[in-house]
């Protein structure tokens, strides 16, 4: 394939062609007789865009949840009304929130939806609650696990870092990716990051399926369990971190957390370790301190980074892949509920960049839009929902905000650049970059391309 007339990244306007998934030529360039001629019109041509943090499976699932948590639902009404479709099967909702109805027991939800099984997940993705009815037929098929909340005498309802419990009770096997996958082709994103930490050598393995099915366009790293080591790889679905996530209320043991992360280290691969809050990120740098960081070990998150935490994180070569449309989507209700004296270090950007901290992004779908185009918009104006500005000195440029998007997922110190022999995975915008920054839309995306097919073609629906 030859693409003509193209406004290359960091380069001038030139063709490009593609052979055997892989960028041959860059220069003015003669099409060859019975190559396929695509006329960029001198539309960007991007490195494809890499979500360097999401959850595949349960993006996909999402799909088929309602949703009980802002913006959709805000009070205790609106959940009532959430849970009110029709049906009598189970019913999954999504995205909670405390500040809807504050943390929902079993009879709470027994109130109002007591006809039929309901599980809801916690926005953070550790958490579910369920109502007598599902709490019973849960428990008749496994015995209660440790997360399973009980208060005097009597189960709550509440299941606490149990996914894995809950996944075997329901049989549940794990979701297509077709439709989310063309769904993110559609946003010019070529390349994700699972970072799921429960991932292992099965769930590789379906990872790996849904590829070979052509239900899984990106190339995908997959970060997880030690064990994920002993899965099976290749170009399309490679062996990424060690995914460590800590939660402050039950932070693991410390010298347990200190083999866990040599442990990874000795596989060759680098940690994940996810850190909303303050005490998360002290209690991560400590273990990685004593461990011994390694190039590629990286803070997830890094939701609360004080000015001598990024200063630490610098010492020590740590990365940090963070989610800069949280401000857009959730800043309201960060300013309502996070303490003043932290709201400056929320979600950081150029601060890290300041320090000299590698910085990448991701969506950290499910739980947040998987749209990178609307987080960069959010890394560039840093407003929320309400137009509140947080923190404008942590804003980024239009291309400073695309760049959390270009890095190379095992290497996030080096960008991906259009050039001879790199991988052809490609995003053509339909107008030059000086006009596309200025809206940083994904609609401007006009073709995708994986491994030099094209995966998105906003002409040509669906994609082919």
């Amino acid at each position: 394939m030859l693409i003509r007339n193209a406004e290359i990244w960091r380069k001038a306007r030139a063709d490009v062609r593609i052979i055997a998934g892989t960028i041959a030529a860059i220069g003015s360039l003669a099409p060859f007789e019975g190559e396929d001629v695509l006329d960029a019109n001198g539309g960007a041509l991007l490195p494809g865009l890499h979500d360097h943090h999401l959850h595949l499976a349960a993006h996909a699932v999402a799909r088929s949840s309602v949703r009980c948590g802002p913006p959709e639902v805000k009070d205790a009404t609106g959940l009532a009304d959430a849970l009110s479709p029709p049906g009598d099967g189970w019913l999954r909702g999504i995205g909670y929130h405390e500040s809807v109805a504050g943390m929902p027991d079993a009879a709470f939800l027994d109130r109002l939806a007591p006809h039929r099984p309901i599980r809801i997940q916690h926005r953070s993705g550790r958490m579910w609650f369920f109502n007598s009815m599902a709490l019973a037929l849960l428990l008749e098929r496994s015995a209660p696990p440790p997360g399973l909340e009980r208060e005097a005498g009597r189960w709550t309802g509440r299941l606490f870092d149990e996914d894995r419990w809950l996944r075997d009770t329901l049989a549940s096997a794990p979701p297509a990716f077709a439709s989310v996958s063309a769904e993110m082709a559609v946003m010019g994103v070529t390349g994700l990051t699972d970072m799921s930490p429960a991932n292992d050598p099965a769930m590789a393995a379906h990872f790996a399926g849904e590829q070979a099915a052509g239900n899984l366009l990106q190339h995908t790293v997959l970060a997880g369990t030690l064990a994920l080591a002993e899965g099976r790889f290749d170009d399309r679905l490679r062996l990424g971190p060690a995914k460590l996530h800590l939660h402050e209320a039950a932070l693991p043991d410390l010298d347990q957390t200190i083999l866990f992360l040599r442990a990874a280290h000795e596989q060759e691969r680098p940690v994940a370790i996810h850190c909303t809050t303050e005490t998360e990120l002290v209690f991560a740098l400590a273990a990685l301190e004593s461990a011994g960081p390694v190039r590629g070990d990286r803070i997830e998150h890094a939701g609360i980074a004080p000015d001598h935490l990024v200063t630490e994180m610098a010492r020590m070569g740590l990365q940090a892949v963070s989610q800069p449309h949280f401000i857009a989507e959730r800043g309201d209700q960060y300013l309502r509920d996070v303490d003043t004296r932290d709201q400056a270090f929320l979600y950081r950007l150029a601060a890290f960049r300041r320090a000299g901290v590698v910085l990448a992004a991701g969506s950290d779908a499910p739980f947040s839009s998987c749209d990178p185009w609307a987080a960069m918009r959010a890394a560039v104006s840093r407003q929320t929902a309400a137009g509140v500005v947080m923190s404008a000195d942590e804003a980024l440029g239009p291309d400073e905000a695309l760049a959390l998007y270009l890095a190379d997922p095992l290497d996030l110190a080096k960008e991906r650049r259009i050039e001879p022999g790199a991988p052809a995975d490609l995003c053509l915008l339909d107008r030059p970059w000086e006009q596309a920054r200025s809206r940083l839309q994904a609609s401007d995306v006009r073709i995708t391309v994986v491994g030099g097919s094209i995966v998105h073609d906003r002409v040509n629906q669906p994609p082919v």
